[in-house]
This record gives C-alpha cells, sequence and structure tokens, in this order.
C-alpha cells in the first residue's frame, strides 16, 4: 500500500504540475493528426497491466496533446472559440477531484447552491423574475432540446390531453441553429423555417405573416417559437421584441436560443440588443462559448420552472427520496430541470471565475472583444482584397476574399493551420464560400488578425 500510496502521490504531483503549466502556457495551436500516425506515435495504450500514470500521462502531453487544437488560441477563430479563465479551469480539477454529483439537492446541495447563484445572474441580466430559474447542462443543443420538451408539455397540458397524439410544430427562422431541427426530429415534431432577412435576421413582421400563412389546423399545431440572439454563422440578434410580443398574444412558448451571443448582455453597452428578451418562457446562453468557462457548460434558464421540472422530472422507486417536501425548505433538484438525470456539477467553473473576478471584470472583457470587432472591421473597409458582407451585430465578422474559389479558400486555411498560423475555416453565404472570424477571447489583438488578412493578399 505504501508503493501505492506514493505511486498516487508522484502522479499527482505530475497532473497537477502539468495542469498549472498548461494554463500558464502560451498554447501553441497544433493540429490534427491521421489515424495511422497516431497509432504510430502512441502504440497500444489500453493493456492488460497498464501502462501506468506516467507514462499515459506522457502520451498525452506529447502525442495526444498537440494533434488537437487548442481552443484558447488568440487566432482560433473558428466556429465559436473557447477562452476560459485561468480560475475557471484551476476550479475545473476541483470539481473533478470532489466527487461531486449534481443531480440532486439531497446530495449536492453546496454545489447547486452555487450554480444556481450563476443562473440568478443570468437571469438578472435578461429581466426574468425573482422566480425563474433553470440548470446547467452540456451544451446548447441539449438545452435547446430541453427547453422544447417543456414547451410542447405546457401546450399539451394547456390542453387537457386534446394534443397528446397531435404532432406538434415549432416556428423559428432559416437562420436558427441546427440543433433546432435537431431537436424537433427528435421529439417527432414539425418545424417551419420563416426566412429571415437579407442580414440574417428574423423579424416580427415576417414572422407575423409566416403565420399567417399557415393554415387553421398547422397554427394550432404550434407549441414553441424560436428566436435566436446571436445566429452562429454571421452574429446576428433576430428582432427579440417583435418576435416575443408575437408569441405573447398567441398564447404561445417563446424560447430564446443565445448560446453564442446572449452573453453579450453582461455589457451594458450591448445590453440594448437584446430588448425583447425579458418576455422569453426560456433560454439558452453557453458560458464556454463568450463567458470564460471551460467545455461543458450551458445555462437552460426558465420563467416559470414548475413547468420544466413537470415536463421533465423522472419518476422510479428509487429516486422517490429526492421528492419528499420539507415544508419550508426550498430543495431544488437540477436533474428536474432538462433531458438528463446524472449530471456533474459544471455550472462550478463559471460560478468560481464570477465569484474571483466580479461581474465587472466580465463586462470590460465583453467589450474589448467588441472593439476588437469594430476595429477588424475598419481593417476590412480599408483593405483592397477583402469586403465585409455583413455589419456585424456582435463579434462576428463575416467576409469574402475577392476573387478566390472554394478551392483556394479551403488551401488557405489548411496552409494557416499547418503552419501554426491561424485556424479560420471557410463558410458560405448565401450559396457562396466566404470566410467568418468569430472573437471571444480578449487577449485576441488587431495586429493578430490584421496578420491574418494580410497573409490573404
Amino acid at each position: 500500500m505504501h508503493q501505492q500510496d506514493d505511486a498516487t502521490e508522484q502522479l499527482t504531483e505530475a497532473i497537477v504540475e502539468y495542469a498549472v503549466y498548461r494554463v500558464r502556457l502560451d498554447p501553441p495551436l497544433d493540429h490534427s493528426h491521421t489515424v495511422a500516425e497516431l497509432t504510430a506515435a502512441a502504440g497500444d495504450t489500453i493493456t492488460p497491466q497498464g501502462i501506468g500514470g506516467i507514462e499515459a500521462l506522457r502520451v498525452f502531453r506529447d502525442i495526444l496533446a498537440p494533434a488537437t487544437i487548442s481552443v484558447d488560441h488568440t487566432k482560433f477563430l473558428s466556429f465559436v472559440p473557447a477562452a476560459p479563465t485561468e480560475a475557471a479551469i484551476l476550479f475545473d480539477l476541483v470539481v473533478g477531484a470532489s466527487s461531486i454529483y449534481a443531480g440532486s439537492w439531497m446530495e449536492g446541495s453546496g454545489a447547486v447552491f452555487a450554480e444556481n447563484q450563476a443562473l440568478r445572474w443570468l437571469s438578472d441580466l435578461a429581466g426574468l423574475p425573482e422566480q425563474a430559474g433553470g440548470v446547467f447542462v452540456s451544451g446548447g443543443t441539449n438545452g435547446n432540446l430541453s427547453a422544447l420538451i417543456a414547451a410542447r408539455h405546457q401546450w399539451r397540458h394547456s390542453t387537457a390531453g386534446r394534443n397528446d397524439r397531435v404532432r406538434g410544430l415549432v416556428v423559428a427562422s432559416t437562420g436558427a441553429h441546427s440543433s433546432i431541427a435537431s431537436a424537433a426530429r427528435a421529439m417527432d415534431a414539425d418545424v417551419i423555417a420563416v426566412d429571415a432577412d437579407e442580414r440574417g435576421r428574423l423579424r416580427g413582421d415576417a414572422l407575423c405573416a409566416g403565420i399567417d400563412a399557415l393554415s387553421d389546423d398547422d397554427r394550432a399545431r404550434i407549441f414553441a417559437i424560436v428566436a435566436t440572439s446571436g445566429t452562429t454563422n454571421a452574429g446576428v440578434v433576430d428582432d427579440l421584441a417583435g418576435i416575443g410580443t408575437i408569441a405573447n398574444e398567441l398564447g404561445v412558448w417563446f424560447h430564446v436560443d443565445g448560446a453564442y451571443g446572449a452573453a453579450a448582455m453582461c455589457s451594458p453597452t450591448q445590453r440594448p440588443k437584446f430588448d425583447g428578451i425579458e418576455r422569453c418562457d426560456s433560454f439558452i446562453v453557453d458560458p464556454h462559448k463568450w463567458l470564460f468557462a471551460p467545455f461543458d457548460c450551458c445555462a437552460l434558464i426558465y420563467r416559470n420552472p414548475a413547468i420544466a421540472r413537470a415536463a421533465h422530472t423522472q419518476h422510479a422507486e428509487y429516486l422517490d427520496a429526492l421528492h419528499v417536501e420539507h415544508p419550508g425548505e426550498i430543495e431544488w433538484n437540477p436533474s428536474d430541470y432538462a433531458h438528463h438525470l446524472t449530471r456533474r456539477a459544471r455550472g462550478l467553473p463559471f460560478w468560481f471565475s464570477l465569484a474571483t473576478y466580479g461581474t465587472d471584470r466580465y463586462a470590460e472583457s465583453l467589450d474589448i472583444t467588441m472593439a476588437l470587432t469594430a476595429a477588424v472591421v475598419e481593417m476590412i473597409h480599408g483593405a483592397e482584397h477583402v469586403e465585409l458582407l455583413v455589419e456585424p451585430d456582435l463579434s462576428i465578422v463575416l467576409f469574402r476574399r475577392i476573387g478566390w474559389t472554394s478551392a483556394e479558400y479551403q488551401a488557405w486555411s489548411e496552409r494557416e493551420l499547418l503552419a501554426g498560423h491561424a485556424f479560420v475555416v471557410p463558410t458560405s453565404w448565401a450559396g457562396e464560400t466566404v470566410l467568418r472570424f468569430c472573437f471571444v477571447n480578449p487577449l485576441t489583438t488587431p495586429d493578430e488578425v490584421g496578420d491574418i488578412l494580410d497573409s490573404m493578399r
């Protein structure tokens, strides 16, 4: 046992040393490797006797980690990057080491209490009432699915079972995230996509016209209207006030997918762009995107959590103890508010970062990335070889390299990544291959982005 304790202590020190090193590191961009390359370098790591923790750590550090792109690199500008704070990363180690089950209040009340304070801050940013609340789930896809399950439950419950066998209908935008269609498939529901405008924004008048064009039977099937506060491809915020007004007048659940963009609500300078979100019945925002938390962390918040609890609570004999009511006490079981049961306390690193740095620092960091976005837009306007496609609402910049073909975009992207210079992948806009920057890292500088633009000359 003493020998085993020494080995454990040695491994603990090695892992903590590596974690601290990685947090302080100016991360290399790196790139993916082929299966053949990784097999040749790593060999068989799963063996009957094991290779030992120190050797396994060496394989990860020297072979596997360099085969993964550093999402927190300042020139990782594809998809939606991440830029977790040092406090959030380090506390993620604590969460893993603490063996917390955060699905119930009985087993994880301290963790759930802290998570709920972070959820309360987000609820207040959106202007939701005091009773609003929710849960941290794995990502936006899970958050959107869970919100829509609650929406359909409410729709069916409100008609006393009349719609229990009716196939529901979700109204969204042509600019909505792919997870909305994915959720509908999982729920065996339909989606009607209303055309967004030329900027990719869903407007209230277009939504109204789209609903008016439906048959009476289809209008009766609508159980949710989905708006996006920060479309993934262009970063455009839908007309939340107009859409919310229509949803409220129709008595239809209003859900806002703010996985990427709703983070900007924490900046007073950006908050007016989200006017109307206070009308929502639910919304999501991913702290692992633009709120400086590590993967995986999506905040799902409901105006009336009791509806979500009725839709999601799982019932089984062994779970009965979790649902015993204690007069005068409020117990919050996070497993009751989404399509899950087992869950880690994934909101704790976000809570710890908020508690460590304060919300003012978050607002400042958002404003830094917005200032960077404005500077890059000016660079593009001043250059002859690139052209802006959409004036950004948030921190996504969509532009074309004039004269390039799809093959040239792809070749440039691969060249930049292999050189360790930047990670920028092509996207499409109105059927054309173009490029897209997404800024969430306040450490990214205008000079770095200028170098990327210069590499396209």
